[in-house]
């Protein structure tokens, strides 16, 4: 009886053969559903061929659940010998626009690898379309740059999607030093003391210009430098800000704005002012059209609070600002020992260090305010357990921000704290692997949001 069984089994199953699933015309008759017990297997991402499966276009295959099995309505059981090559079907009849959707859920440092694995994906990851595209579907968390070395342009990036530092190299020469300035992925680095020349450049793609610094009628004490990019104009604008002090009065010093339009691809004439009582530093932003300028107390026994800040704006630029007077400081939120102004979430930032009530020159703490019209809101403060995190905490720091993300480190140390202001959460990032080499080795970065285009 067995072997009778065996000898019919094997005439309708012979050897070198199998049983496939193919799609049936829904014109014909349709036939009886056949319940058959499947194991289904775990398909991979991108895996689009299935051993033994040959499948139509024009068919829809519908599956119904039912009892402990599947059936196919419209499937028949066909017989394919197995020594019959098969032909796997590859992503390459997928059209450019799936490889560029697929592509763009990749994280940046994930794209620039894929665009070795062929010919296609280099192509479609440097063509423009797809790096104009890149602007809306790749992350906004801004990565942060950190200088190792004061004769090379090297450092150590930090992604902060994926966590990760990578060892990287600016396409030029840049010193820790220099006025930096970030706006939609192009950076803005200037040399005001020996070169005198200006770099406009993405990092990432390594794509960069050279601009000439507008010379200065005199040997400016401080400068300061802004930078923002709208991309519905496909523009820029740079603002550099110097001022030096009015002959032998401590207490005046002459303001001189100067604006770079890319579009006119030129300077606009110089706005000349003057400050009593206060002076411009090395701090500004541009936020919305609006130029911010951090300012200091040239009198500081008869204030309270040593820092204030300055507006001007570029909608409307005048070749003359006059002299302006307290009335036009928008004084800080407490006594700092510095402050870092930054454009975060489309709103002005303040970062500045908390002094001490009695003695206001040393650090207490780490406070962000941003401000709404003349008025600073405090959103945070550092928690304690943070601010011993960094071993010692200079009463002056490096800070910068972008997107959501603000990135604080310590002149003194390579430790990175970060704080998000959509979980209103503090955080460090990972451990970065530079060490110091020599007690006062200076460390300092800047942020930037990383993007493959140049505008």
């Amino acid at each position: 009886m067995h072997t009778r069984w065996r000898r019919q089994q094997h005439k309708r199953n012979p050897r070198g053969c199998k049983q496939v699933w193919r799609p049936i015309n829904r014109s014909a008759s349709p036939p009886v559903a056949v319940p058959v017990a499947l194991a289904v297997p775990t398909v991979d991402f991108l895996n689009l061929s299935m051993e033994g499966a040959s499948w139509s276009d024009d068919d829809e295959t519908d599956i119904n659940r039912k009892g402990t099995g599947f059936f196919f309505p419209n499937l028949e059981i066909i017989e394919m010998d197995n020594n019959e090559e098969e032909n796997p079907v590859s992503i390459d009849i997928l059209p450019d626009d799936l490889h560029e959707r697929i592509l763009s859920d990749l994280p940046l440092s994930a794209i620039f690898k894929a665009s070795s694995v062929c010919k296609r994906w280099n192509q479609i990851i440097h063509s423009k379309k797809f790096t104009l595209k890149d602007a809306s579907l790749l992350s906004e968390k801004p990565w942060y740059f950190m200088f190792t070395s004061s004769i090379e342009p090297v450092g150590y990036l930090y992604d902060s999607g994926m966590r990760k530092w990578y060892n990287f190299e600016l396409p030029f020469m840049v010193h820790h030093t220099w006025n930096i300035a970030a706006s939609c992925g192009l950076v803005c680095f200037m040399d005001d003391e020996t070169s005198k020349v200006m770099y406009i450049c993405n990092p990432i793609s390594r794509e960069y210009e050279i601009l000439n610094i507008p010379p200065s009628p005199g040997f400016p004490v401080y400068s300061a430098l802004a930078f923002s990019v709208d991309q519905s104009k496909s523009k820029y604008t740079i603002s550099v800000i110097r001022s030096m002090q009015a002959s032998d009065d401590f207490l005046l010093w002459n303001v001189s704005i100067h604006v770079y339009d890319s579009k006119e691809r030129t300077w606009l004439t110089p706005v000349i002012g003057a400050m009593q009582g206060w002076r411009p530093g090395d701090v500004s932003v541009i936020c919305d059209n609006v130029l911010y300028i951090l300012v200091f107390c040239t009198r500081p026994n008869e204030v309270q609070n040593f820092h204030g800040l300055i507006t001007y704006s570029l909608d409307n630029i005048e070749p003359s600002m006059g002299i302006l007077k307290d009335e036009s400081v928008i004084l800080a939120p407490c006594a700092l020992t510095c402050g870092r102004l930054m454009k975060v979430q489309g709103k002005l930032v303040l970062v500045g260090g908390i002094g001490r009530v009695n003695r206001p020159g040393l650090i207490k703490g780490v406070g962000i305010w941003v401000l709404d019209g003349r008025t600073w809101t405090e959103i945070t403060r550092m928690p304690h357990k943070f601010v011993q995190g960094f071993g010692e905490l200079d009463d002056v720091f490096a800070s910068s921000g972008g997107g959501d993300l603000i990135y604080i480190q310590s002149y003194g140390g390579t430790a990175l704290l970060i704080y998000d202001m959509n979980t209103r959460q503090w955080f460090w990032s990972q451990k970065c692997s530079m060490h110091k080499k020599f007690p006062l080795e200076i460390f300092s970065g800047f942020c930037f949001e990383p993007r493959l285009q140049f505008m």
